[in-house]
């Protein structure tokens, strides 16, 4: 293992820069530790599942630029960069990382306003009479 590695991770209008070196399991966001930014406990789940799934925890410090869109899209992007960092660190935990889903980008994003509509898909009121 080398000294650091980087990764990107995107989820909807959310991107996260993350950054893995040796340590002893400290994990930030925005220079505050993970559990202060994402207060909810399946959000902080989310963000440690790459490291517990390559049995890590404790070995790695991960350090997170997250911008852009909620706290839950910066949560799973940040899921996803730390699941590529993990990858270009050590490409053998690539099957379990991808067998748990965590390699794969979620695609899903907001669909845009139709003109003529008052939102994506919902019409203006239709009266008859």
């Amino acid at each position: 293992m080398e000294k650091q590695k980087n990764g990107v991770g995107r989820r909807k209008e959310a991107v996260t820069r993350v950054f893995i070196s040796k340590g002893s399991g400290n994990i930030t966001v925005n220079d505050k530790n993970y559990k202060e930014y994402f207060s909810l406990v399946y959000l902080q789940n989310q963000v440690e599942l790459p490291l517990k799934v390559a049995q890590l925890s404790d070995k790695l410090d991960v350090k997170i630029n997250a911008a852009g869109g909620g706290i839950k899209g910066q949560a799973e992007a940040a899921k996803l960069g730390i699941g590529r960092a993990l990858v270009e660190m050590n490409p053998e935990l690539r099957p379990a990382l991808k067998a748990a889903g965590i390699l794969k980008r979620d695609p899903r994003s907001v669909e845009r306003k139709k003109f003529g509509h008052k939102k994506a898909r919902r019409s203006f009121q239709f009266s008859k009479r």
